[in-house]
């Protein structure tokens, strides 16, 4: 009978370290004792999620144009894809590159470069009373603390993400999803003349 019940124990840890693990490789988001959020640097292991080029929300021209690469902890898209929700403690990555147009035998077209900084958008009810929170990151920087909720990114992403605070809309692998649980808001995905 003790070997029975020691067989029993035996699996019941082992299968919560094994629920437990993929948690470890993509953490929560971290924040120092002055409330600023620290950089998560595994965030390239993370569910990669879309990529664009020269995005820009304004219709006036000269900015820099960058690539940019969208990641998501892995927990927190599995979450997503089972429910068409975003978990509490989800943590998007925006990625910002330099682009580059003549390098090596490349003739046309443009690749990735330089990291130029990174936005993070975290979602932290607890933390933050609109839920949604986000910051900027130099390319070397190592923590940044929320950006008011009168800047540009909380209010752009309130009047035009297509679920919650996400920019769904831009995310191919996900749209049906969140189409299928009834949780995409179609009208976000018009062409608007963004101001």
């Amino acid at each position: 009978m003790k070997r029975v019940f020691s067989a029993v124990l035996l699996l019941a840890v082992s299968a919560g370290l094994l629920a437990a693990a993929p948690e470890e490789k993509s953490p929560k988001p971290q924040f120092d004792a002055k409330g600023q959020l620290l950089r998560p640097n595994d965030y390239r292991e993370w569910m990669f999620l879309s990529a664009g080029y020269g995005m820009n929300y304004s219709p006036s021209p000269g900015s820099h144009e960058m690539f940019t690469n969208v990641f998501v902890q892995t927990w927190a898209y599995q979450k997503f894809v089972n429910s068409g929700k975003w978990p509490e403690q989800t943590t998007f990555v925006i990625d910002e590159r330099d682009a580059q147009s003549k390098g090596s035998i490349n003739k046309t077209g443009h690749f990735q470069t330089d990291l130029m900084g990174l936005a993070v958008e975290v979602k932290d009810s607890t933390r933050f009373p609109e839920t949604w929170a986000y910051f900027g990151f130099d390319a070397d920087g190592k923590t940044a603390e929320a950006m008011p909720k009168g800047n540009g990114c909380w209010s752009c992403h309130e009047a035009h993400a297509a679920v919650e605070h996400t920019f769904v809309q831009f995310y191919p692998t996900l749209k049906p999803v969140a189409k299928k649980f009834g949780v995409y808001d179609e009208k976000r995905e018009q062409v608007t003349d963004v101001k």
